[in-house]
């Protein structure tokens, strides 16, 4: 199964996301893949946060702020379960390389894995689209390719919500 939780930043969505697999199958092994890289004192600061105060121990932390699709390939099976967070930093990650071709061959990678993978996938983003068009060449790249991002997860997922001020708004599955 898979499931997107999209919504703004701080919206809640990946402490509800954190719900929804720890409310899952017991016996199902809970791993959570990180995107992001702390490249100052407050990033540093928010993964303590995430990884320390809100998961228990019973998760498994994999680092991957690049090579998504390889640590999904690697950990998804029929008894498992995967939060990924999150796909915009992921983004980030290969937009800063400055190479588009790259990044879509990534891209499209991950798409297949995600449609063999088996067990439980849920996917956090942070929704950029509703907000003005921004003016710097590289900020409506990250814009554009979020945007077809969530568009085909949206269209692959069994299960879609949209997080606003801690509230799910299903808008599938």
């Amino acid at each position: 199964m898979l499931e997107l939780y999209i919504g703004g930043a701080r919206s809640g969505k990946s402490r509800l996301a954190e719900q929804r697999i720890s409310g899952g199958a017991d016996d199902a092994q809970r791993i959570y893949i990180a995107t992001a890289t702390a490249g100052d004192e407050e990033m540093t600061a928010r993964i303590a946060h995430h990884q320390y105060q809100r998961r228990n121990d019973g998760w498994q932390t994999i680092e991957a702020p690049e090579e998504l699709a390889s640590a999904i390939r690697r950990h998804a099976t029929p008894n498992t379960a995967i939060l990924v967070d999150c796909l915009t930093l992921w983004l980030s990650n290969w937009l800063m390389k400055d190479d588009l071709k790259s990044w879509q061959a990534v891209r499209d990678e991950f798409y297949q894995v995600l449609r063999r993978a088996e067990g439980r996938i849920v996917l956090v983003s942070n929704e950029v689209g509703q907000g003005i068009v921004p003016l710097g060449t590289l900020s409506r790249q990250f814009v554009d390719e979020s945007g077809r991002l969530h568009q085909d997860l949206a269209a692959m997922a069994d299960r879609v919500v949209l997080v606003t001020a801690g509230l799910e708004q299903v808008l599938k599955g």
